[in-house]
């Protein structure tokens, strides 16, 4: 049950007279209408009421449920007064975070702000509000003074104010809701429910008493549902990070180590170095032990992203360049054209520079960052929106889960209106390496788990 089903069950109880129990000492419903009567010919006499045109006996088919019989129908118009008026309003602008009195609208928030006008402010209190377009209710019993239109605020005659306050709550909850249309139309034609005056105190007494027990069960209840909703994906980051720290896998000593693949994957360099496959860049500096997040296995090595695979930035294309005609080569422009780690192409071009081959990492690096996906085509044309991974005798698979470890911290490096990684925030990179083999056992137990974490999503 939600706390708002919470609320209606407990309010329902309270309107039926299901809450307390009757105490024949305390009168009648009936008897009280009369008292509410006397007193409006009493405010009608002074000029604090208008007198208005008798409203229609309620049917029996108009009533919702059934009361207790000393209780009796009224039509809300029956036993309010309205207050507060142009008169009482100030201009959203003139509205400010500090000020002598509290400025009060139709909005989900008690208070808006504050303002200095004394001249402006309501003091016939304690009253209850009815936002006309938002269906909000609040208890008003402070000097304030009205900041926006579409509020109905209501002084109780001769009713405890708390009553009408409760009972406002529940019923605007079960109002059609019109969007932001209005909607006193409809809660005028609400019967509500007068028991004694005294059996009202009793009630909202009782309600009082349950209210801060339910507003705690809905805290508890949002925190748990905020922790469903987190679980799946923080599930997949522990898996992950576990994945990358040595701890998913055991190791096999027939497979050697990091610092052998790394060796290994050094030499591959300098031969597609020299046989100019791979341009000579600058050495990346060494890893400080700052820099290394977490402990990970003896048999396992830290290098840099930058030291195991090549990196290609895109390039994008005025349109004059691209097709939508299948002629060419595809053209990748950014984030749109990945979506569940799959390519979509939609674009080509005739005229390629920037050229992504079949089986390296795209990444998105500006406007949505982290979007991952393994390039199956033989070769695309990316955009500046993109990079391409290429490994260098490491698996592409373990790279790509690698870089989903990673997104959090290089959205944190993304720079100007439109965010953006630069090549050094993913070549410097501090990446665990262990040896071939073990990775290729890191990615089938990584294949198996997530998608199990991705289900209870």
């Amino acid at each position: 049950m939600t706390a708002q089903e919470l609320k209606n069950s407990v309010l329902r109880r309270a309107f039926r007279g299901e809450l307390v129990e009757r105490r024949a000492e305390e009168g009648t419903g009936a008897e009280l209408l009369r008292q509410i009567e006397a007193e409006k010919a009493s405010l009608t006499k002074a000029g604090k009421l208008k007198k208005e045109k008798p409203l229609p006996p309620i049917t029996e088919e108009e009533k919702p449920f059934e009361i207790p019989e000393h209780w009796t129908w009224v039509w809300l118009l029956e036993v309010v007064r309205s207050v507060g008026g142009k008169e009482n309003q100030i201009l959203a602008k003139e509205v400010k975070k500090t000020g002598a009195f509290p400025a009060v609208s139709q909005g989900q928030q008690l208070i808006d702000g504050y303002c200095d006008c004394p001249e402006k402010v309501v003091q016939d209190l304690p009253l209850v509000m009815f936002g006309d377009h938002t269906r909000n209710v609040k208890y008003i019993d402070f000097p304030f003074v009205i900041s926006a239109d579409g509020t109905k605020f209501m002084k109780a005659i001769v009713v405890n104010p708390k009553y009408l306050f409760f009972w406002l709550l529940w019923t605007a909850e079960q109002l059609r809701n019109r969007g932001y249309a209005r909607h006193f139309s409809l809660l005028k034609q609400r019967p509500l429910p007068l028991p004694p005056l005294a059996e009202q105190a009793r009630i909202v007494a009782k309600l009082e008493e349950i209210w801060p027990e339910i507003e705690r069960y809905a805290a508890a209840r949002d925190e748990l549902e905020a922790l469903n909703r987190r679980f799946p994906n923080d599930l997949r980051k522990a898996v992950l990070q576990s994945a990358i720290r040595g701890e998913l896998v055991e190791r096999r000593d027939e497979e050697g180590t990091g610092a052998e693949l790394l060796k290994q994957i050094e030499a591959e360099k300098a031969s597609l170095t020299k046989a100019g496959k791979l341009k000579k860049e600058k050495p990346l500096p060494p890893i400080t032990d700052e820099e290394k997040p977490f402990d990970i296995p003896e048999h396992w090595t830290w290098t840099r992203l930058g030291e195991i695979g090549r990196l290609l930035s895109g390039q994008d294309m005025p349109p004059s360049l691209y097709n939508a005609n299948r002629l060419g080569i595809p053209y990748i422009t950014g984030a749109s054209n990945i979506e569940d780690s799959q390519v979509i192409i939609n674009r080509w071009t005739e005229s390629p520079k920037a050229v992504a081959t079949c089986g390296c990492l795209l990444l998105t690096c500006k406007g949505t960052v982290g979007k991952t996906a393994i390039l199956k085509e033989q070769q695309v044309h990316i955009a500046r929106q993109l990079m391409a991974i290429t490994p260098i005798l490491v698996g592409v698979r373990y790279i790509r889960f690698f870089i989903e470890t990673q997104i959090d911290f290089l959205k944190s490096q993304a720079k100007s209106m439109i965010p953006g990684i630069e090549r050094k925030n993913v070549l410097n990179l501090p990446i665990p390496l262990p040896p071939l083999a073990e990775q290729a056992r890191i990615v089938a137990k990584l294949e198996e788990i997530l998608p199990l974490c991705d289900r209870l999503r």
